[in-house]
């Protein structure tokens, strides 16, 4: 188990084709704003059907697609 993992549950259980999620939002999920570990840990969305793509430090957002 991962500290990524309630983020990555959140993107299984509501199905949705594409996220984009702000910083803020996915500090909201996990409890705690991500870091650039989460640089090595982003792998693990495969497991639940997601791949990570854009990160944007401009924007602060992260882009999420189903797989």
């Amino acid at each position: 188990m991962s500290k990524y993992d309630p983020l990555w549950k959140y993107l299984k259980e509501n199905k949705k084709e594409n996220y984009k999620l702000s910083y803020e939002e996915i500090k909201e999920i996990l409890g705690f704003e991500i870091d650039h570990s989460f640089l090595t840990y982003k792998k693990e969305s495969k497991e639940f059907g997601y791949e990570v793509g854009k990160i944007s430090m401009k924007e602060k957002t992260v882009i999420f697609s189903k797989i």
